[in-house]
């Protein structure tokens, strides 16, 4: 690993462990649910994955359709093992109970509902311990960028969604309202707006039908 790459990760893990720790991030959340585990699989990875933000090692295989975003992802040496695939085939390629943790982050609002559905299935059978879904509270109107038609949302997902499941449901990324598209703050100036949502994340941790996004938990 080269010395560049040495300092932006340890730049990370500095932000990760105090503005990130303070305001309770959804990536320190999840750190905080895998104590007890040692493989993860990242379905749609993309090209800059917060597993990244992860003190603790765990053995991270990415999966994504989109090949550009695992070329990106392999030089910031995010995984320790990739694949360019159908994300719905996971199940077929690894088998039953392959890892810990299986982790679908802004992954299912670019699926249809029909094919969410199908994901969520999948995912309880690939994991052994937890799995993580990160996604928009409701429906979120996106287009594509950087030429990846993987990145338009196709459905969205409510908190009773998950619960029916099993999960448990916190709120995340501040009060609904005060972002937009790619989760980017939409009133000015954005620093002070960004601050804000920083602040409403603790009012809605645990009232996920006020916040912008959702983290649904599921322990086996």
């Amino acid at each position: 690993m080269t010395n560049k790459l040495v300092e932006i990760k340890w730049l990370r893990k500095l932000y990760r462990y105090t503005y990130k720790t303070v305001f309770s991030k959804y990536d320190v959340i999840m750190e905080n649910h895998v104590q007890d585990c040692e493989t993860l699989l990242d379905i749609g990875c993309g090209s800059f994955s917060p597993v990244q933000t992860f003190n603790q090692h765990l053995y991270c295989v990415g999966i994504d359709a989109f090949a550009p975003s695992i070329e990106k992802s392999k030089k910031l040496g995010i995984h320790d093992e990739y694949h360019q695939m159908n994300v719905l085939e996971a199940l077929e390629k690894f088998g039953p109970k392959s890892f810990d943790v299986v982790v679908a982050l802004d992954l299912i609002e670019h699926l249809t509902k029909e094919d969410g559905e199908q994901l969520l299935d999948m995912m309880d059978k690939l994991a052994r311990k937890r799995i993580f879904i990160y996604t928009p509270n409701g429906f979120l109107p996106q287009g594509d960028r950087e030429n990846n038609p993987w990145q338009v949302h196709y459905s969205g997902w409510e908190p009773k969604e998950f619960r029916s499941r099993g999960y448990h449901v916190y709120g995340v990324n501040g009060v609904k309202g005060l972002r937009g598209e790619y989760a980017k703050v939409i009133y000015k100036p954005m620093f002070f707006w960004s601050f804000i949502s920083d602040i409403t994340e603790w009012f809605v941790k645990n009232k996920p039908e006020k916040a912008f996004q959702l983290l649904a938990i599921k322990k086996f």
